[in-house]
Order: C-alpha cells, then sequence, then structure tokens
C-alpha cells in the first residue's frame, strides 16, 4: 500500500487478476467474459484499419489486442490510447445527445486500459478508463480517470479471496461502538438491516444473517465495473470499483468509489456537482447532489442527498430526504425528512415518517463512559426546534418535541404526545393526544402526504402510512394503562398499593362522564431525573385514546364492507372466534405480526430459510395478508374496549350499528378539529400582521375555504354518512328477518 510498483512497459493493461487467483483454464478476462451475457462477434483489426488508426493519431501497446466488430469506424477514434484487450462494439455515423451536450459516437482523446465499449457509446476526454464494460450508447465526457481494481466489490460487504475479514466493509447502525453492525448487499431493505441490527444476544441468528449475506456473493477477483446502458457521465474526477444502471446522469462529481448505483429508465439516478461517495448502495430513482459526502451508506429508492449532507454509516430508507446536515451510525425507516443545515442525527433507530427541525440534535453522543448510547423513535418522531437530546431515550410514535434541552434520558411511552419543558418549575410536562385535541390538521394530512410521496415503481412491501394501525393502536392501549395508573396514584392519597389496584382507582373515574377532578397528576418512569414530570389533561388523553381506538375499528369494518357483502362479514366474524389483540412490529416501514415474524426467525436458524430472497418472499406474502391481519386486529381492538368480543352474539348486532354510528360521530369531530387548527393560522392576529388584509393573506397563503386537504375531509365526511346510512338500512332489513 502507498508504494509505486514499477512493471515493464509490455506488462501494461495485462495481469489484472495475479494468477494465485486464477482457477485451472482461467484468464484475467474469464470474469469479464462471464459479465458479458451477449455474444458479440469479434475480429481483429484489418491492416489498413490500423494505419488509419495510427493516422488520426492513435496509439496501442499491441494492435493485435483491439478487436472490433463487424460495424467499426475507425475514423471515429482519434488521438486515443490502447492497452491490453479492447473490443469495441457497433458503431454508427451518429451523435449521442443528452441536456444540450452533443457527443459523436466513437473515442475521443482518451486512454483505454483492457475494456468492452458497447455499441455506440461516446468517449470523449477520458483520461484513464480502465477494466470497465461500457454498455449501449454511454456517453463519458471530461473525466479524469475511471478505474477498476482486481477485488472491486461494488458496496458489497465482500471479502475476496485473499482478504481478512477485517477489511470487510461493514455498516456500524444504531450505535457508535460498532455491534450492531451489518454487511450491506444490493437488493438489502431496509427491514433486513432492522432485523440484523436487532437480536444481538442470539448468536446463531446473528451467525445465519451473515451465512446467507455471503451466499449472495462471488469471492472470486477480477470483476469489471460496468457502465449500463443510456448513463451519461461527465465534468467528473475519480470514479473506481462500480455498477452504475441504466440511464443514470451523473455530472461533476469528485468521488465514486466502491458503489453501486441502481437505475432504469422508469426510475432515474442522478448524482451531481461536488459528491463524494465511497463503499455504499444507492437505490433506484435517487438524487445525490450538490457536495453531498456519504460513506458506508445505503440510500434506498426514490430518496435524496443534497445541499452538503453527510451520510456516515448509515442506512436510509425508502422516499426520504436529507440535506444540509449530518448523520451517523443511523438506521432511518421510510419517508423521513431532514434538511436544515444545523440537525444532527447520531446513533438512532427512527421508524420514518419522521421530520427533523433546525437545530435538533439527536446525537449528544459520548454524553456517558463510552460511545455506547442509542435513541429509538417510533415512526412519526419530531423534535422541534433547537430540540437536544441526551442518549439512551425512547419515544412513542407520533411524539413531538417542543424546543429545548432535554437534559435527562427520556422513555415517552404514551403516543401521539406533546413534550415540553416548564422551565419556571423545572419539569417535564407530558400531553398525550395532543394531536388529535389541538393539531388534528398537522397529523391527519400525513397519511395522504407519505402515500401520495411513495414513488417505489414495485411496491412489493406494505408500508405502513396511516397514524391509525396496529402499532400506534396498541401504544394507545398501554398509554391508558398509564394514564389509569398515573391517575389512581394522584387520586387514592395511599400508598401501598399495587398497580392494578391503583388503575382500578384511575379508570372509575376517568370512564366517568363526570369525572372527579383529577388535580395535578404526575406520571412515573418518563424521565431519569428526580423531578417531577406532569401529565397534563389526563382525562382528555385518556377519553380520545379510546375514541380513535374504537374510531380505527370502525373504519377498518367499513373497509372491509367495501370489499365483501354484509353476508361474508358476518360469516368472517364466526372464523375470529375469541382471538386476542396481535402485537406489531415496525419492520423497516412494514407491521408485521410478532408471532410470525419469531416463527420466520426460527425457521433460519433451523436453517429451513436459507436465503434473503426467502425472507423478501415473506415480507411479500405478509404484506399481502396484511389487510386482514389490520382488521382482525381493528375487531380484537375493538372488543378489548367493549369488554368483550359483541359479535358471539350472532343475532345481535346492535354492536355494530353502534360502531357506525360512533365512526361517523369521530369523523365529524374530526373534520371540525382538521378546521379549527387550520383556522387558528387565519385568525390569529400575529399570523396576519404581516399581510396588508384578509386579500393578501389569501392570495399568499391561499383561502381556508380553498384548501384542498379541508375540502377533501369534508367529501370524505359525506361519502362516509351515505355509506353509513346505508349499511345502517342493510343490518336493520338483516336484523328484522332474522326476528
Amino acid at each position: 500500500m502507498g508504494k509505486i510498483q514499477k512493471r515493464t512497459v509490455s506488462d501494461f493493461g495485462y495481469g489484472f487478476v495475479d494468477a494465485p487467483y486464477l482457477s485451472a483454464g482461467e484468464s484475467e478476462y474469464s470474469r469479464r467474459f462471464e459479465q458479458q451475457k451477449d455474444t458479440i462477434a469479434y475480429r481483429p483489426l484489418t491492416e489498413q484499419e490500423k494505419q488509419l488508426l495510427i493516422c488520426n493519431g492513435n496509439y496501442a501497446t499491441n494492435w493485435d489486442n483491439v478487436r472490433v466488430t463487424a460495424h467499426f469506424l475507425p475514423d471515429m477514434i482519434r488521438n486515443s490510447s490502447f492497452s491490453g484487450l479492447v473490443r469495441i462494439g457497433d458503431m454508427t455515423p451518429s451523435i449521442l445527445e443528452h441536456k444540450g451536450l452533443e457527443l459523436p459516437v466513437g473515442i475521443y482523446n482518451s486512454h483505454v486500459v483492457s475494456c468492452d465499449i458497447g455499441p455506440d457509446a461516446a468517449v470523449h476526454n477520458v483520461k484513464y478508463l480502465a477494466h470497465f464494460i461500457l454498455e449501449r450508447e454511454v456517453m463519458l465526457s471530461s473525466i479524469d480517470e475511471m478505474l477498476t481494481s482486481p477485488v472491486a466489490k461494488f458496496g458489497n460487504g465482500i471479502v475476496k479471496e485473499g482478504e481478512q475479514e477485517e477489511q470487510r466493509i461493514v455498516l456500524e447502525l444504531c450505535n457508535e461502538n460498532g455491534k450492531r453492525a451489518v454487511t450491506a448487499f444490493e437488493g438489502m431493505q431496509v427491514s433486513d438491516a432492522y432485523l440484523w441490527t436487532r437480536y444481538r444476544d442470539d448468536d446463531i441468528l446473528q451467525r445465519r444473517f451473515q451465512e446467507i449475506t455471503d451466499k449472495k456473493f462471488d469471492r472470486r477477483r477480477g470483476y469489471y465495473s460496468v457502465v449500463g446502458e443510456g448513463v451519461v457521465i461527465k465534468n467528473s474526477k475519480t470514479i473506481k470499483d462500480v455498477h452504475i444502471g441504466a440511464y443514470a446522469y451523473i455530472k461533476g462529481i469528485n468521488k465514486l468509489k466502491n458503489v453501486t448505483v441502481n437505475s432504469r429508465s422508469d426510475a432515474i439516478t442522478q448524482i451531481g456537482e461536488g459528491c463524494e461517495l465511497v463503499n455504499g448502495i444507492i437505490g433506484f430513482g435517487c438524487r445525490v447532489f450538490y457536495g453531498v459526502k456519504a460513506v458506508r451508506f445505503f440510500l434506498s429508492s426514490f430518496s435524496q442527498l443534497k445541499y452538503g449532507a453527510r451520510l456516515i454509516n448509515s442506512f436510509l430508507g425508502d422516499n426520504s430526504t436529507i440535506s444540509c446536515c449530518e448523520v451517523l451510525n443511523a438506521l432511518i425507516f421510510p419517508a423521513h425528512e431532514q434538511h436544515h443545515n444545523n440537525s444532527f442525527l447520531c446513533a438512532a433507530l427512527v421508524k420514518g415518517q419522521s421530520n427533523m427541525a433546525a437545530g435538533a440534535t439527536v446525537g449528544s453522543n459520548h454524553n456517558s463512559r463510552g460511545a455506547d448510547g442509542e435513541i429509538i423513535a417510533e415512526r412519526g418522531f419530531w423534535p422541534g426546534l433547537c430540540v437536544s437530546l441526551k442518549h439512551n431515550s425512547r419515544f412513542a410514535a407520533y411524539t413531538l418535541l417542543v424546543k429545548g434541552d432535554f437534559l435527562y434520558e427520556l422513555d415517552i411511552r404514551l403516543p401521539f404526545s406533546l413534550v415540553s419543558l416548564d422551565l419556571k418549575n423545572d419539569r417535564l410536562v407530558l400531553l398525550p393526544g395532543y394531536w388529535f385535541l389541538y393539531n388534528a390538521y398537522a397529523l391527519m394530512r400525513n397519511t395522504d402526504k407519505f402515500a401520495g410521496r411513495d414513488n417505489r415503481k414495485l411496491k412489493n412491501q406494505y408500508f405502513e402510512y396511516d397514524i391509525l394501525a396496529p402499532d400506534t393502536v396498541n401504544a394507545m392501549f398501554e398509554g391508558l394503562e398509564i394514564i389509569e395508573l398515573a391517575a389512581g396514584k394522584s387520586l387514592s392519597g395511599k400508598s401501598g398499593l399495587n398497580d392494578m389496584a391503583y388503575r382500578e382507582i384511575g379508570q372509575s373515574v376517568l370512564l366517568s362522564n363526570e369525572p372527579t377532578p383529577l388535580g395535578e397528576v404526575l406520571i412515573e418512569g418518563v424521565e431519569c431525573s428526580k423531578r417531577d414530570v406532569v401529565l397534563a389533561k389526563p382525562y382528555e388523553a385518556y377519553q380520545v385514546y379510546r375514541r380513535m381506538i374504537a374510531y380505527y375499528a370502525g373504519s377498518e369494518v367499513m373497509t372491509a364492507l367495501d370489499r365483501v357483502s354484509m353476508g361474508e362479514f358476518l360469516l368472517l366474524l364466526d372464523t375470529l372466534g375469541d382471538t386476542g389483540r396481535a402485537t406489531f412490529d415496525n419492520v423497516g416501514g412494514q407491521l408485521v405480526d410478532v408471532e410470525e415474524l419469531q416463527g420466520v426467525l426460527e425457521r433460519l436458524k433451523t436453517g429451513e430459510i436459507d436465503s434473503w430472497e426467502e425472507i423478501h418472499s415473506w415480507y411479500h406474502e405478509t404484506s399481502a395478508s396484511y389487510p386482514m391481519a389490520r382488521l382482525q386486529h381493528a375487531l380484537a381492538s375493538y372488543a378489548e374496549l367493549q369488554g368483550g368480543a359483541p359479535w358471539q352474539n350472532e343475532h345481535d348486532l346492535e354492536w355494530l350499528l353502534h360502531l357506525l354510528r360512533d365512526t361517523l360521530e369521530t369523523k365529524k369531530w374530526l373534520c371540525t378539529q382538521i378546521f379549527r387548527s387550520r383556522e387558528k393560522d387565519y385568525t390569529n392576529p400575529f399570523r396576519k400582521m404581516v399581510y396588508g388584509n384578509d386579500n393578501e393573506m389569501n392570495k399568499v397563503v391561499g383561502a381556508l375555504r380553498d384548501n384542498a386537504f379541508i375540502r377533501k375531509q369534508e367529501q370524505e365526511c359525506q361519502t362516509m354518512e351515505t355509506t353509513i346510512n346505508n349499511i345502517i338500512l342493510e343490518l336493520k332489513k338483516i336484523k328484522n328477518h332474522a326476528e
């Protein structure tokens, strides 16, 4: 390493793979020939062609190793040199054009070492092009160097023949000490990375993850870099050990090294000026531009890195954006937004649909005796302006943190909460259900917003974007218990009772229509400190949790009745039995039943499952069955609210009538909450003061009544009312017939 090697001129372009790494009958070109799927008839140059090439200012160390096809135009190769085995595909007298750049087909002012040049490629001013396969109609212009090493890995975590395990490139996710590291591979999904980072106490499972990953790789040396059909690369410096998919557009980059760039005609990836990307894999349809630095990274499909973003030892899920900031040792699920220059994310598992505000520092690492802290945030995580957090901390779904320095570790288990600091009294304040009660507009539009941004061409995994889903509903059930316990302790004035006794006291008040005033309710186990943590508006939070769980159940019933007849639905209820509410885990944006997941992992451990492809098939199968699993979960949740499954009496359909009426009532309430939360932006005098009058405000921000999302919600409400009324009429007919 670092020492200049000296060889004879006659060796130039040869000896790509050292002899000890070649099997009997193999040559340094064996892997190259395997990569070329097309059987192209190459021939030697004629003497006339050699002389014409020389007259055009070209040079070769051995003209006999320059091979061409029957459709060869020597006049379109000028001022270039060739070493090693160079094969040139069909040429036509044509010009390739892309975004105003026009290049004649051929090779001009370039130095080519042992490459396959595809049909009608245009290679201009490439100072050094070595061991590459260029496919059809590639455009290369003004590039300093493009080269391939014999141990090229293209971003995969391969250990090649003759290399040591220490040379394996891994992604050190979720923790800076590297003890949750995973091996990246082409085709990896964020779900794979998540599963691999968990279960670190299970040595057999961890070994199996590595084994099925290693099976994907060919450890032999000698693979060439590939530039796919229609790729354009211009005005760039160093490109080494790359596999670039079709129609990718790369311009002005400083370095692209040991990287796979996935791209195709309907999902073109673009990489722009000033980027330096090393040891990574880039998904389909990505955008990377303007000074990005990424090292040991995985960028999933239709995501963006821009404006000087730094992504290091991190995995970014689909449909995400990171710009102007630094992200280290993070595993981020789909639909993440982080686009402010001074935000910082480190050693975190963020489960998607999240937004990092300016100044947010979710990475106060090294605040203990080692760099081993972690933060886990369920989906919908939103640390506000200038939030600073301490590792270790954990956050329930849709947690919003108000601006401030949170100096202690936090464990927020109540979903949809607002977390703030009462600086005057030196205490933490937790308001569960905040989003439903005070900011329904921002919350409810999330489902449409994230679904609308999902640009995946092949949606082979069901990413859950709905705010009400098995994970958030299960969290609300846990929240009900937490609120009951806190309220019971506040009311009882007694000590020494067990938690169930306290919960019963709290529940009796929280379920009453006219509750006893609770006074100030404190909650335990939220902050690693001795100061008080206040549970704000516990009664309202408790009621809204129950209301939204029932609304979730009613919405799922309506979705089911849109797919099947009432008779089929009632038969389906008979098959449910007394199944309880299942536990779900967010596995890379896809919600899966934990029991089913454990079964799959056990099958992997025993060898029954022996590849990532089989695990991916399970993701797909589970995605297909998820709507039914979600319906079952919704009905089980409603049964738990009611104290039992009300459909067990097959002749009593009052429960369904009641559920549908409540669902419609809640939908109307949500529409009102959505309107009111947005209306505040139009009535607040401090919002209005920057406009000369209401007309100007409406011109700038749009009239409230013209708001597309509000109008959509109102239309949905009207449609729901019509649908429910029709269902109720049908139920009454069924009921009357049964009587």
